[in-house]
């Protein structure tokens, strides 16, 4: 909503909450203040890069589907179990981040940073899952460079991994940093979910190509 206001003012962009509540709040127009990014640059930005991420993938996983078929040098590797549990730990943080995104979309900002800090604890735990995965994969021999599944299954979990990692600095970039446009929080909220759901494709792709 632009509210329009008498001349020798510049025009202002309305929250929309303006319709909810007696109390309006007014923010500052890209225009009138050169240091505010333009609204809906953070989706911008967003959508570049998950266009970017996907496609890295995809190639990862075709990739590994082409290798797949050559089995005289392929040795199967047991998945370990733990890989269940961080499959779950990512669906429930994702969760946790949307009812941040909502929360504060209704102004309360200080139930959703408890939402948010309950993202990064299961953040944390999914990478520590992760990690678990790992040793297993090593007490069955499966190094990085001797065993071409290994060797996938450190590539998707290990890039996935530092994906994920990014989300977790911008969590944190939003909790205890002074940018706190809800543009910005359902911006990292999006891109936490589409890391969650890129986690389920690698997932499933590791499961049924073998």
């Amino acid at each position: 909503m632009v509210q329009h206001y008498p001349s020798g003012n510049m025009s202002r962009i309305v929250s929309n909450r303006a319709e909810k509540t007696d109390q309006v709040v007014v923010l500052p127009s890209a225009l009138e203040d050169s240091k505010l990014a333009p609204p809906g640059t953070y989706r911008v930005f967003l959508v570049a890069l998950l266009v970017s991420i996907f496609a890295f993938f995809a190639s990862l996983v075709v990739a590994y589907w082409y290798r797949a078929q050559e089995m005289q040098q392929w040795q199967h590797i047991v998945l370990p179990r733990v890989l269940w549990v961080s499959t779950a730990v990512i669906a429930a943080s994702s969760a946790t981040f949307e009812i941040a995104r909502r929360t504060y979309a209704r102004g309360q900002w200080r139930l959703s940073s408890y939402y948010l800090l309950a993202t990064v604890t299961l953040g944390c735990a999914f990478l520590a899952c992760q990690l678990t995965a790992w040793r297993d994969l090593v007490k069955q021999g499966a190094y990085l460079m001797q065993n071409p599944h290994g060797m996938f299954f450190y590539l998707f979990t290990s890039l996935h991994a530092a994906h994920l990692i990014g989300g977790l600095i911008m969590l944190f970039v939003i909790l205890y940093g002074r940018n706190k446009r809800r543009e910005l929080v359902s911006t990292v909220c999006y891109y936490w979910h589409f890391l969650g759901l890129l986690w389920l494709g690698l997932f499933e792709a590791l499961r049924t190509i073998a």
